[in-house]
């Protein structure tokens, strides 16, 4: 594979992966493979999955668009399944139309045990979970400790807690304010919609299920990591500006992520209200082991991070993980993604055949869904740090 791997992206240039270019191969070792695609029509937009098939066609490659109302088997044969049923797995807890969808695919995936899915649906479900994804985001303090990685201290909030048993709660896994509220679920319109919590007072705000998150000053500076395969990417975006640290009389801010991140929000909530010197860029090294270790703990390989760099440690924080994100800011991300699928499929073919569905390697969650992971949590809150 041509370019950088994950090992040497130097991170303080934006997307800066070297790729092969897209352009007719005559003999391709992909000539005849077949890709479906099992994406919204807002994510098939987004990502250009047309111009994709452009490129893919160049190599010998054709991209199915799979129609999931309607039976698998004979969209197929497919080598590779990429998909991101996100919204069907959360609908699915209680739409039988979304239910019966689901099970056609996953009808298809055991039926077909040689197609490699990208990326498996137990692994993929996890990170719908914030409560789940959160635990998996401490397992980092540990296993990368000699590289400065840390999340910062959350609290899980199941159901609804009087006020005096949530602040004891608080000072007990050594949150501090201000906080970050957001969603338990990390998928669809809701999940943005987050709040910074400056006082005890202020809880009352609180709706559950959701994630309470010490806030880190980190001078308004979002890093996103975009992860394909073996290669990643690193972009800035805007982000929240600095606040006082600890309680303060300030009225809650409500806010929805997406406008305050994307390249070309523009907001009073990013704009710092104190001149300071810009923060050192993430360590390459350190992200790279960042995401080797993601990788494992979490069985997929199309991911994003969301890292951000405490302005008075310069510690290299994680406070988000995402399925499959918009790779916006990544010109590579074509080029990356076709190298991507051509090596797994290079894998399996050197593996020899295989009795089970494939996936993309490493340990995954069991369930498909988040009643699973709900069913095992019982009392008032439930805390981690």
């Amino acid at each position: 594979m041509n370019g950088h791997s994950d090992s040497d992206v130097p991170l303080s240039e934006c997307a800066c992966c070297h790729s092969a270019a897209g352009g007719p191969h005559t003999h391709s070792p992909m000539s005849g493979r077949r890709v479906g695609f099992c994406l919204s029509d807002k994510k098939r937009r987004k990502i250009g999955l047309d111009a994709f098939a452009d490129i893919c066609a160049g190599h010998g490659v054709e991209v199915v668009e799979i129609d999931l109302s309607k039976p698998l088997g004979p969209q197929g044969p497919f080598n590779v399944i990429v998909h991101k049923l996100s919204d069907v797995i959360v609908e699915a807890e209680h739409d039988s139309q979304s239910q019966q969808l689901l099970a056609n695919f996953q009808s298809y995936v055991s039926a077909n045990p040689s197609t490699v899915i990208l990326d498996p649906l137990p692994a993929m479900s996890q990170l719908l979970d914030r409560f789940v994804s959160y635990r998996i985001m401490t397992k980092l303090h540990n296993s990368l400790q000699d590289w400065h990685i840390c999340s910062p201290p959350y609290l899980e909030i199941h159901s609804a807690s009087d006020l005096s048993s949530l602040q004891q709660a608080l000072m007990t896994q050594g949150l501090s304010f201000p906080l970050i509220c957001k969603t338990r679920v990390a998928h669809g319109a809701r999940s943005h919609e987050m709040s910074v919590i400056f006082s005890a007072a202020s809880l009352a705000v609180v709706q559950p299920p959701c994630v309470l998150q010490s806030f880190v000053n980190h001078g308004a500076v979002l890093h996103k990591v975009f992860v394909v395969g073996d290669r990643h990417f690193c972009v800035e975006r805007p982000s929240l500006k600095n606040f006082p640290s600890g309680p303060s009389d300030r009225e809650t801010i409500f806010f929805n992520s997406h406008q305050v991140s994307k390249p070309e929000s523009s907001s009073d909530l990013t704009a710092l209200d104190e001149q300071m010197p810009c923060l050192p860029p993430p360590s390459s090294e350190a992200v790279a082991a960042l995401v080797r270790e993601l990788r494992v703990l979490l069985g997929m390989t199309l991911f994003g991070v969301d890292i951000i760099i405490n302005i008075h440690t310069h510690t290299l924080t994680v406070i988000d993980i995402n399925i499959f994100p918009g790779y916006e800011g990544v010109p590579q991300f074509f080029p990356s993604l076709l190298g991507h699928i051509e090596s797994v499929l290079a894998k399996q073919a050197s593996a020899g055949p295989q009795p089970t569905a494939q996936t993309t390697g490493g340990p995954s969650a069991t369930s498909t869904g988040l009643s699973d992971a709900s069913a095992t949590e019982q009392g008032l809150l439930s805390s981690a740090s």
